[in-house]
């Protein structure tokens, strides 16, 4: 399959990864009357972009060239050891406890289907490194590695999905017009460019060695106290 079709497929909610149960943080700013319509949800998506997007844009990139460079005739050890450094620098970057479950959640989920659409030592090392979950965006960049995907292409789905996963979900709980939703999408376009450019550039050869602390690490506090506020809602819609 070429990189392009698999990229589409990876950035594809009806993907059976679980992405769809997911409304990174809309569904509790619906709650609190900070998300009511088209113009809240603008700042609302350019602001995870900007942040969280960027962040795991990164990883996703740093995930597709570990994987990529993952040899089957290399220690086994030392993949996993990379992974679970890899994993844990995206832990680090998650303050929120409930984001982190959320990552988890959807990682595992996507490993378990990249594993059977396109099987690849990189994944198997990855699911032995981390056999609780690994954070989404490591999923989706070995995950693509192993679909012959670039780092940027990489980067450029994990910064697209998201804001298409908080989008849609408001579209289901506002009752948006998904054509003026999808115009907003559209606008960010440029933007989703640049996150997925900015990602790649920031894996200089310290990233490339194993050591990704300077890959980006911009905070979202407001999509933390989203993400623990969504736990103690009753009457949820979506899983985060």
């Amino acid at each position: 399959m070429g990189a392009d079709a698999a990229l589409l497929l990876l950035a594809d909610s009806r993907l059976p990864a679980g992405g769809h149960a997911h409304s990174g943080g809309v569904e509790e700013a619906v709650r609190l009357g900070a998300v009511t319509g088209t113009g809240d949800l603008t700042r609302f998506l350019r602001g995870r972009l900007a942040t969280a997007g960027l962040v795991t844009a990164a990883l996703a990139a740093a995930a597709c060239e570990l994987a990529a460079a993952d040899d089957p005739a290399d220690d086994p050890a030392d993949g996993v050891e990379l992974w679970r450094r890899l994993d844990a620098e995206a832990d680090a970057r998650t303050a929120s406890p409930a984001q982190r479950e959320a990552a988890r959640t959807q990682g595992r989920l996507l490993l378990r289907t990249s594993r059977r659409m396109w099987p690849s030592a990189a994944l198997d090392t990855l699911a032995r490194a981390v056999p609780e979950g690994p954070h989404h965006p490591a999923a989706l960049g070995a995950a693509g590695a192993s679909a012959g995907c670039t780092p940027r292409q990489a980067a450029l789905a994990a910064a697209y999905t998201s804001v298409t996963g908080p989008a849609t979900a408001a579209v289901r709980l506002l009752g948006l017009d998904p054509v003026t939703v999808h115009r907003l999408l559209a606008d960010l376009a440029p933007a989703l460019d640049d996150a997925a450019h900015a990602a790649c550039a920031s894996l200089g050869d310290a990233a490339r060695q194993g050591r990704w602390h300077a890959l980006p690490g911009h905070s979202a506090p407001a999509l933390d106290l989203l993400a623990e506020g969504h736990l103690t809602n009753p009457m949820k819609l979506f899983v985060s």
